[in-house]
């Protein structure tokens, strides 16, 4: 699951985006954008569903416009 989410997120940002692996223990999921939380299993219960993973990529897509205009 972190794999793939990862490299969604490199898909929509490309050169512009690092993505960074860190193992965890019970589970843990937890997308950081910037430094703010968009996603977290913890407090959702949940694994990113497909609108999640739109929902993130639309959001590092508008922070990678925001920066570059």
């Amino acid at each position: 699951m972190a794999f793939w989410m990862g490299s969604e997120l490199y898909a929509a940002g490309g050169s512009h985006v690092a993505v960074k692996i860190t193992p965890g223990q019970s589970g843990v999921f937890k997308v950081t954008l910037n430094g703010e939380v968009v996603f977290d299993k913890s407090e959702l219960g949940r694994y990113p569903a497909l609108p999640d993973s739109k929902e993130m990529k639309a959001r590092v897509i508008n922070m990678i416009e925001a920066v570059t205009v």
